[in-house]
């Protein structure tokens, strides 16, 4: 655990010394998020942060190809050329569009080549996670992996529109992720239990958190898409190495909830930004346009519209992913009944303050009539 977390720090570091020079290059290029209608903020405001995120990643690989526990993990290069090399592959796609504003399906093509190359560098669904079902073919499971990566992708960067939305949320449910992953790998192997799924997410979580002062409502920098896609493409990279790194039939019995889990985590992990682009596809649709063509109907969008500040909107947001997130890793550990509990007792009060500004809105109008 403790390399772990030095890893972490280690890419929080880079992530958040790296952003303000960054931000430099972003304002002598005049690389700024246009001011449109449907967005939020009222200033231009810097982008490109999604390179000094880049930076957290390779710190923080680098580092860890140093340490005695994790060192063991770079023995097969094949997997972590395939994550690094997508990333800079994505971080130079955002960069290009953040500067020119790429078709989105020049966006997508290169998504899927990014997706594609990560696949093939071994990091590849090749087996369901329960029930021994194995993929078929080698075809089949790079198909796979590019649509989980896809919707992954393509999930965080819809969710990307507060201050400090993306970064946070993904840095939460990424640490409900470590803990289930980090505990899985323990559980089956505890001579050896270093795993590259467990790193990743490390990593992640660090270069979200090392950003976030810098991203934070007012915001000085947004990731843009350099970023936006960088984070999406290691939480579903992280999330697919999970699912092969454990024999379920190495998990005892009592614990056979577990085999299900990196199918149910993962989906926990991103219920917000799965639920909005769901919503998001299908009003689109309904409405004879691209899915991927914009509006201002997003779910941080009804928030502020509910009533909520920006910050307040976005803080509400973080609990209900660390609601969902670590509910689901609490059913680990827990009976049933303890965490329904415990998760309904939470969801209630979060629904309150979710909704306050509603009953304050009525009280006001019953107040001047």
């Amino acid at each position: 655990m403790r390399a772990y977390l030095f890893i972490l720090i280690v890419s929080a570091l880079v992530a958040y010394l790296l952003t303000p020079m960054v931000k430099r290059v972003a304002e002598r290029g005049k690389i700024f998020s246009p001011l449109r209608d449907r967005d939020v903020h009222s200033v231009p405001t810097p982008r490109l942060g999604g390179v000094a995120m880049f930076g957290g990643l390779i710190g923080g690989l680098i580092f860890a190809s140093q340490m005695p526990f994790l060192n063991r993990i770079f023995v097969e290069l094949g997997p972590i050329i395939g994550i690094a090399g997508a990333a800079g592959l994505l971080c130079l796609l955002g960069v290009i569009d953040d500067i020119w504003d790429l078709h989105w399906m020049a966006k997508l093509a290169g998504q899927a080549l990014a997706a594609g190359f990560m696949a093939i560098k071994g990091v590849a669904l090749l087996s369901i996670p329960f029930g021994g079902v194995i993929i078929g073919s080698p075809r089949m499971s790079i198909i796979i992996t590019v649509l989980v990566v896809l919707v992954t992708i393509n999930a965080v960067n819809f969710v990307d529109g507060l201050d400090g939305l993306a970064a946070g949320v993904v840095a939460i449910g990424g640490s409900a992720f470590f803990i289930y992953s980090y505990w899985l790998a323990r559980d089956a192997s505890p001579e050896s239990y270093a795993n590259l799924a467990s790193l990743i997410i490390a990593i992640l979580v660090g270069t979200c958190l090392g950003f976030l002062p810098h991203n934070f409502n007012p915001a000085r920098i947004f990731m843009g898409d350099s970023g936006s896609m960088l984070i999406g493409l290691l939480l579903a990279a992280s999330t697919i190495r999970v699912t092969g790194q454990v024999d379920p039939a190495l998990i005892g019995q009592e614990r056979a909830f577990a085999t299900f889990m990196p199918i149910i985590l993962p989906i926990a992990v991103m219920f917000l930004p799965l639920l909005d682009l769901g919503l998001a596809v299908v009003r689109r649709l309904r409405a004879g346009q691209s899915p991927f063509s914009a509006d201002a109907k997003h779910l941080h969008h009804r928030m502020l519209r509910l009533g909520h500040s920006h910050a307040r909107a976005v803080l509400i947001l973080y609990t209900w992913t660390a609601l969902i997130a670590f509910g689901s890793v609490l059913l680990l550990f827990q009976g049933w009944l303890f965490s329904a509990c415990v998760i309904g007792g939470l969801a209630a009060i979060t629904l309150i303050f979710t909704f306050y500004p509603l009953r304050m809105r009525q009280k006001a109008r019953e107040e001047i009539s």
